[in-house]
């Protein structure tokens, strides 16, 4: 069966077509618990990421297990690089030196993490077809504050 692309991203990337989505389940774009096994970076991960999926309505309250294996194959993938880093690429063996095991589950956990990242709309070609409405930024709205205050009296 070939993969699709969620329904909420076709929204937002204008590529949805309502004929085809008549019978779809509708979750609530809620984001779910993070489940309490994760590893530490895991559920690093998953407080950064989480509130921003579902304010853009990506992640929903059924999208637990996906989302979790996302952070899961991130918090393996930057462990098995970090033993890359501490032993290098090529370690002692019986025959001499041979390949670091770590080196093949980087590349493994970075392949099945591309592949949730971009069903979540989180690689930048997944991204770059979305048409996000314009959203509000605290950040921004806290700098134009600083500028107004700093500049108050002056005439621009």
């Amino acid at each position: 069966m070939p993969r699709r692309k969620p329904t909420a991203l076709k929204v937002l990337s204008g590529t949805a077509r309502p004929d085809r989505m008549k019978n779809e389940p509708k979750p609530r774009p809620v984001a779910p618990p993070c489940p309490k096994g994760l590893p530490k970076e895991a559920r690093r991960l998953w407080k950064e990421m989480a509130p921003k999926l579902e304010r853009l309505g990506l992640l929903t309250e059924t999208d637990g297990p996906a989302f979790a294996d996302l952070c899961l194959c991130w918090a393996r993938l930057k462990e098995a690089e970090r033993d890359i880093s501490e032993r290098g690429l090529l370690v002692d063996g019986e025959r001499g030196k041979v390949k670091n095991p770590a080196a093949q589950l980087a590349r493994e956990y970075r392949a099945a993490a591309q592949k949730w990242a971009a069903r979540f709309g989180l690689t930048p070609a997944d991204r770059g077809v979305l048409d996000l409405p314009q959203q509000e930024d605290e950040a921004d709205d806290f700098l134009e504050f600083l500028w107004q205050r700093k500049n108050r009296g002056k005439d621009l």
